[in-house]
């Protein structure tokens, strides 16, 4: 194994969305990730390769029986850490729970849910887009007229599996000096109230205001947008600071003496129209060609499919075919993302011995 997480060894119980991103970024560094998959278990995309499932290998153990859970305790006690996504006391029912592995003292419990361990919610049913409604995140973004959905970003990936991943770190890196493993709640709800620290402050501030397209960041300022081109295309432009602003006006022909003040958002919808005007006379492309690689902070929105192609993708890597390259670059380098193999219980019974 390579990669700066090789000396891990973690045991993954398989769920979907952030635990299965989070033991992907894990094994994506090295680590040795072994996940146990529940016999049967139904998929909601029905998929013939998942590039999550990426780096693993994995046997299939029912937990109900007492001969899988055996087996499943077995590598628990070997592990440095677990991954785990179930209801709270689902693992423990199944003896499987942090106060069942006294013999592995270091280990670090990873606890990934949408609700957390705890609070009114904590056994109720949710995704991503419930989790995010709750903490005020999802109120933010969108139209004015309706919020919605940010993909499965903000909250499974972002705010879930990398707070797992480095709420496990950080334990990790006590167990060590410690001896001591520890339980890592991960609440998704948690990982969002926490990202969203900036957007808190400057409306606590009375420089956020509380509805869409109405600030900054949100796609009320007009040069932090996107505007639709002669093709269909959108250019995206994020002129924030007055330098940069000032060379996307120079770039886009236009003079910043004749453009409404900016920093009054009473014109902002003059200055989104003229902007908007100008935008639509060429092609993204066009635009893109006049735009990339100035300070004009300015790009073409390309499609999933034409991302991988683009040049700055392409010179740094961050595609294999259409899969994504594992990230962060690290100066030592990263080990190549492998396939996973299917263990064998008895393989299994011998791992890490």
């Amino acid at each position: 194994m390579t990669g700066a997480l090789s000396s891990l060894r973690i045991v993954e119980i398989a769920g979907i969305g952030p635990t299965p991103f989070a033991a992907m970024w894990l094994a994506d560094h090295g680590a040795q990730v072994v996940r146990i998959a529940r016999p049967g278990a139904p998929q909601i995309f029905p998929l013939d390769r998942d590039v999550l499932d990426r780096g693993r290998d994995w046997l299939e153990l029912d937990l109900k029986l007492p001969e899988g859970r055996g087996i499943a305790r077995d590598l628990i006690l070997r592990a440095d850490a677990l991954i785990e996504g179930m209801r709270p006391g689902v693992m423990e029912r199944l003896g499987l729970g942090p106060e069942d592995f006294a013999e592995n003292p270091r280990l670090v419990y990873g606890r990934m849910t949408g609700w957390g361990q705890t609070g009114p919610l904590a056994h109720s049913a949710g995704h991503d887009l419930t989790y995010l409604a709750i903490t005020g995140a999802l109120s933010a973004i969108g139209p004015a007229d309706h919020p919605v959905p940010p993909l499965n970003l903000v909250g499974d990936f972002a705010a879930g599996s990398m707070y797992l991943v480095s709420g496990m770190l950080a334990a990790i890196l006590a167990a060590r000096e410690t001896g001591r493993g520890q339980v890592v709640d991960a609440a998704i709800t948690d990982g969002v109230a926490h990202l969203m620290a900036m957007i808190s402050g400057l409306r606590a501030n009375g420089l956020w205001r509380d509805q869409r397209q109405a600030n900054l960041l949100d796609g009320g300022a007009p040069y932090y947008s996107c505007y639709p081109c002669a093709c269909g295309g959108f250019l995206a432009i994020a002129a924030i600071e007055p330098q940069f602003w000032a060379e996307l006006v120079r770039r886009l022909g236009l003079s910043e003496a004749d453009l409404p003040d900016r920093a009054d958002p009473a014109n902002w919808a003059a200055l989104r129209a003229i902007l908007a005007a100008r935008i639509a006379t060429r092609s993204r492309d066009d635009w893109a060609a006049a735009l990339e690689g100035t300070d004009a902070c300015a790009a073409p929105v390309l499609s999933l499919d034409e991302a991988p192609r683009h040049p700055h993708n392409r010179a740094r890597g961050a595609y294999s075919g259409t899969d994504p390259r594992p990230a962060p670059l690290m100066s030592a380098g990263l080990g190549a993302p492998r396939e996973g193999r299917r263990l064998a219980v008895e393989e299994a019974r011998d791992l890490w011995r």
